[in-house]
């Protein structure tokens, strides 16, 4: 196994392309001689699967949803981040690498990051020939607005529907090369486990998930786009089904699983209203760009906001940082509006609210305005709470949302375990410490449709000719191992159901691993969790049988998993004493509450091996920094 960034030399603004020139090629008449298993069809693996049968290689796509159509990428609303300055206000690829390098807080590879903002472009011009309807101005053009972390209007949207129309263009790749026989997909299939023939990633095991049939695949390589981690956390913004099984089974394989602790909280979500819930609801951050953030001056003033006359509100974030206001980066905004309510200011009934207020906008530019660009959010929010937000303003509180943490992929997006390719959000690459908004689209299509059919054929070069058979005892033996999971777990026959664990997961998580962390409370964490994970496998009780459709076992092989996961993120958050994006250390605070970095000691990015029955061995891959500054991360 190898843990080689593989970065290439030269240049930042010339890396890629004379990258791309040094790899190794398939011919076009070989390409149809390889199979290559893609997991997952959000963003990432749709485009990554049409663009490696469009190729002409052959193609097995597997997802646990009934189509495509169904991935969480659906649920991305405000936009998708690209550098062609169309509104002529200074950006550039340049301006847009120095803003997601800026914005991660300096963890994040300067040359993965660049390579992001340079085929940001591209992807405008794919999906706008896919006919993806991105919003227009009056002229006919496209058009543009800002988010979080920049000064300005990079994000391409479709109303607060981005996600949606990217995901059918996406779809609609996939789907014609599923006609055409180039792809062969796998419907209400999971992944259970990677299977390493000689060291190599060379094919999955797979439960369908209807009939709980396990199923071996063979393949050349295996490409991992199975989204991110936050459903650890048991409330979250993600949809119920996403998990970390897939890439935590290939860590279990021995992929590295790298900065873990890197979660976001994201700072627009419906607050939580009760402790029955089972998901939180994000409100897009595009409304940042209209909506004003304030809470009242005066601690447990619990007036009708629009009682409440100006002069009692704090605009915090106007105040603290003027240069950026409501449109500072995301982990910023997470901690102050913690911040107000820890100190009283929250509003509604928990107390644990902030104001997110429209009013000004809709006296500028009018009701029907606000309503063309915000209009089906604004349903929504209506609908789950009942208030008319033309008329009060929203309520809004942070909640997690996206993982930056992810398996470990060097500049090819190849994980150290050699055929193991990882895609979008499972992988750590490009985001560092926080993720700017509008970038998660970003890398998932950059990562599918521009880099990962250029690198792949570097690995497959070397291969041809190659035959994978499922007879092989590395099949037999990852099909067995499978299998005696899925009789543990239905054995226990304990007295705790599934979700009754998972949710004391969360909230060991939430309270010690979220959006503040110190060592002591990581410690405990590091306590707890293996505690509960005794009690899981002694105490947990999975209805039904392996024989046939069983939602509950599903769920049983999942929360497992987030079990090994969360310790890991404990010990990954304990080991790093710097503040930095996501990862809030209270001993690494300035006087002003802000994150305080540890650059000498900690400008790396940590990769954790997995050993079973053990803790995990650290791995360090060092970052270097050849083209910005590393300068304390300021907002005003």
């Amino acid at each position: 196994m190898s843990f080689q960034s593989n970065i290439p030399d030269g240049p930042l603004k010339e890396k890629w392309t004379k990258h791309k020139f040094d790899l190794k090629l398939v011919n076009p008449a070989n390409k149809r001689k390889y199979n290559i298993i893609v997991v997952g069809t959000g963003l990432a693996g749709a485009s990554a699967a049409a663009s490696f049968a469009e190729l002409g290689y052959n193609v097995q796509a597997f997802s646990y949803h009934e189509s495509p159509r169904r991935a969480h990428s659906i649920a991305a609303q405000g936009g998708i981040n690209a550098a062609k300055n169309y509104p002529n206000d200074g950006d550039s690829i340049y301006r847009l690498f120095y803003d997601t390098i800026k914005g991660g807080d300096y963890r994040a590879r300067e040359a993965n990051v660049y390579r992001l903002a340079e085929i940001s472009n591209n992807i405008i011009d794919q999906c706008v020939a896919q006919g993806v309807p991105f919003a227009r101005e009056y002229g006919g053009l496209l058009d543009n607005r800002s988010f979080g972390g920049a000064q300005v209007s990079r994000t391409f949207y479709a109303r607060g529907q981005t996600g949606q129309q990217l995901l059918l263009g996406a779809y609609s790749a996939l789907i014609r090369q599923m006609g055409k026989g180039t792809v062969q997909f796998h419907p209400r299939h999971e992944m259970l486990d990677l299977v390493l023939v000689n060291g190599e990633a060379k094919g999955i095991i797979t439960r369908n998930l209807v009939t709980g049939e396990i199923n071996r695949h063979s393949a050349n390589a295996v490409v991992l786009a199975t989204g991110g981690y936050g459903n650890v956390f048991f409330l979250s913004t993600n949809a119920m089904a996403s998990n970390v099984t897939a890439a935590w089974r290939a860590h279990r394989k021995g992929a590295y699983f790298a900065n873990p602790c890197f979660t976001q909280i994201h700072p627009t979500c419906i607050p939580v209203s009760s402790e029955h819930q089972s998901k939180l609801t994000l409100m897009s951050e595009s409304l940042r760009n209209d909506g004003r953030v304030w809470v009242p001056k005066k601690k447990g003033d619990n007036r009708n906001p629009s009682d409440i006359p100006e002069e009692d509100r704090d605009y915090y974030l106007e105040r603290l940082y003027p240069s950026f206001g409501n449109l500072v980066p995301r982990d910023v905004a997470s901690r102050r509006a913690k911040d107000m309510c820890d100190k009283g200011h929250g509003v509604g009934n928990t107390g644990l609210a902030v104001y997110l207020d429209f009013s000004d906008a809709i006296q500028r530019l009018g009701r029907d305005a606000v309503s063309a660009k915000y209009g089906n959010l604004f349903d929504m929010y209506q609908q789950i709470t009942g208030e008319n937000p033309y008329e009060t303003p929203m309520r809004i509180y942070p909640a997690v949302h996206y993982t930056m943490g992810g398996l470990w992929v060097d500049y090819n997006l190849m994980s150290n375990v050699p055929g193991l390719f990882v895609l979008g959000e499972a992988n750590f690459s490009d985001h560092g410490a926080n993720r700017l908004g509008a970038s998660a689209l970003m890398q998932g299509l950059a990562d599918g449709y521009f880099i990962i059919p250029q690198t792949i054929g570097n690995y497959l070069s070397e291969k041809l000719n190659e035959t994978v058979s499922i007879e092989d005892s590395a099949f037999s033996s990852a099909e067995n191992d499978v299998r005696e999971r899925a009789e543990k777990l239905l054995s226990v026959n304990g007295s705790r159901t599934v979700d009754d664990i998972h949710k004391e997961l969360g909230k060991i998580l939430w309270d010690n691993v979220g959006m503040s962390r110190e060592s002591s409370g990581l410690n405990e964490a590091i306590q707890k969790i293996p505690a509960l994970r005794e009690e899981f496998w002694n105490n947990v009780r999975v209805p039904g049988n392996n024989e046939s459709f069983n939602p509950e076992l599903e769920k049983a092989g999942r929360v497992a998993d987030f079990l090994e996961l969360g310790e890991t993120m404990a010990r990954d958050a304990l080991n790093r004493e710097e503040s930095c994006g996501g990862h809030f250390r209270e001993e690494h605070q300035t006087e002003e509450n802000e994150a305080r970095r540890n650059d000498e000691g900690y400008t790396y990015v940590a990769a954790w091996e997995y050993q079973d029955g053990a803790p995990p061995n650290l791995h360090k891959e060092s970052l270097n920094f050849e083209n910005v500054s590393l300068t304390t991360r300021s907002y005003k």
